[in-house]
């Protein structure tokens, strides 16, 4: 027998321990070489586990839930055996409150019950892997455990009741009659953006300033050009790239919203890295666009793509999320009209961007009507003045209403 060790990956510095998610194979099973095994999810990112070699999983050391360090043993692959052979796979080894839940409920299929269904098919007595799901990618949703209940299609007397598993969110979808209610664990991901948000709001003298931004100009430009860069960029002319190359020019003429504190100290830093915040399925995340002054409204665009791509299969990198001197957060794109953004630590700074709409503004006496966005900047008074902030806002909103001050670097 020649066993081959399943270790975690080597996690970040900044990261202590990690959260094991679902096996994607039982002990017993075939696997190939680099095949993902399971998932771990870190404060910051979701790890894939390759196995390091073909053969069969002999032993899971460590099950669903469990948490794990670095170079953790967590399975154990037998390169020699054989699928399916006599012998009994070793049992998983789960932890206490390791909710060993999902994968028991779906043993023969890929199904999976959502929180309240699995709840009510452990109540009584039913396997969700004899009812049919109806939910996003064939999961078994409430309506459906009702349906099975009444049904009657009960599981093997004896078999053991399902866990309820753990998952980010509640369907939105599921039934809500007779004021249900359910205990869903954070996310490794949800608990640190909100240490981080609560330290942000403990630690620093955070002040928002607003403007309105008048988006016809950029909106025009846009409109002209956007045909003629799909087909040279392959990547659609977006509002961001527009919004990332004006932040970039006011931070250049006021360096202080580009600082960080570090102590008693004042770290101006010599580039300028953007952090974009992005939703994703297990929370808000934050990649960075590297030395953003360097990037053209094309490589800006690419790159924003491919982290929204990432961040919605979970693939972003823990050092494409590490550092950033300044962030924008578009909360306009779910319609958002005002917000007073939290600093990213350690930066001292955030531009809120929200929905444009139509609305009536004097220009010259004249009532007319014009395509607005109200901008807020959350900054931090230790170290920006309230001068510096709506200076550096005022010269974001001059720099939309007439873009050819970018090109000048007006």
């Amino acid at each position: 027998m020649a066993i081959v060790e399943v270790k975690v990956p080597q996690l970040s510095e900044s990261i202590a321990e990690a959260t094991m998610m679902t096996w994607k194979k039982k002990a017993g099973e075939a696997v190939a070489v680099d095949e993902i095994l399971i998932e771990i999810e870190t404060d910051k990112v979701v790890l894939e586990v390759p196995a390091p070699a073909a053969g069969v999983l002999a032993e899971i050391v460590q099950g669903d839930g469990a948490t794990v360090t670095t170079e953790q043993l967590i399975a154990k692959i037998d390169t020699d055996a054989v699928a399916g052979a006599a012998a009994a796979p070793a049992a998983v080894a789960a932890p206490a409150a390791a909710p060993a839940a999902a994968a028991a409920a779906a043993a023969n299929k890929g199904d999976v019950a959502m929180p309240a269904a699995a709840k009510l098919l452990a109540e009584n007595n039913l396997s969700a892997a004899n009812v049919a799901g109806t939910g996003k990618d064939g999961r078994v949703t409430k309506g459906d455990a009702l349906s099975a209940i009444k049904a009657g299609a009960s599981i093997p007397t004896g078999a053991p009741k399902a866990a309820l598993p753990q998952v980010a969110a509640p369907a939105l979808k599921e039934d809500l009659s007779g004021r249900p209610e359910q205990r869903v664990p954070m996310t490794r991901l949800r608990a640190r953006v909100a240490e981080r948000l609560l330290q942000s709001q403990s630690t620093n003298a955070i002040l928002t300033t607003f403007n309105e931004i008048n988006m016809a100009p950029v909106m025009a430009l846009r409109k002209k050009f956007q045909d003629d860069f799909t087909k040279e960029h392959g990547v659609k002319l977006g509002f961001m790239s527009f919004f990332v190359k004006a932040a970039v020019h006011a931070l250049k003429k006021y360096p202080v919203l580009n600082a960080s504190v570090d102590g008693n100290d004042i770290v101006y830093h010599g580039y300028f890295d953007i952090g974009i915040a992005v939703g994703s399925p297990r929370g808000l995340v934050v990649p960075i666009l590297r030395n953003a002054d360097q990037m053209s409204f094309a490589d800006i665009e690419k790159k924003i793509a491919e982290f929204g791509k990432k961040a919605a299969d979970g693939k972003l990198g823990i050092e494409e999320m590490t550092g950033g001197t300044f962030s924008i957060s578009n909360g306009g794109t779910f319609g958002s009209m005002m917000s007073t953004p939290i600093i990213n630590p350690p930066q001292s700074a955030i531009l809120g961007v929200h929905a444009t709409k139509d609305r009536a503004v004097v220009e010259n006496g004249q009532v007319v009507v014009r395509p607005m966005n109200y901008f807020a900047m959350s900054y931090d008074h230790r170290i920006i003045d309230g001068r510096e902030a709506v200076l550096g806002l005022v010269a974001m909103k001059e720099a939309l209403e007439d873009p050819s001050r970018l090109l000048f670097d007006l």
